[in-house]
């Protein structure tokens, strides 16, 4: 059996930022590439490598990438990715804060 995560271990932490993007599926997102390419579309997975699949998928910017117009569906590669912008409506900041907290608390009392 494992040992349960530390607070302060990076699997740790992966797990919690996973767990919050869990929370998202079914919301709109819009996710920016590193090549600057951003697609926005309805959160339909995300694993721990934090690799996105999107459905209803549009190109923000149609007049840049008019090969991608006829897209419906993606799968994002976690390391392609710049930044996931998050309607501030679905995001609800309170739950993560206390989760954050709890994490922290369980860490500190642990030393």
């Amino acid at each position: 059996a494992r040992p349960p995560l530390s607070p302060r271990d990076p699997a740790a932490s992966e797990m919690h930022f996973l767990s919050f993007f869990k929370t998202l599926i079914g919301k709109i997102i819009i996710v920016e590439l590193k090549n600057d390419l951003a697609l926005q579309g309805v959160l339909h997975s995300v694993d721990q490598y934090l690799n996105i699949k999107l459905n209803d998928m549009k190109v923000v910017d149609p007049k840049k990438y008019p090969h991608l117009i006829s897209v419906n569906n993606c799968f994002i590669r976690g390391s392609v990715v710049r930044y996931i912008h998050l309607p501030a409506g679905d995001v609800d900041t309170q739950l993560l804060q206390d989760s954050t907290r709890r994490a922290n608390a369980s860490g500190e009392s642990k030393r």
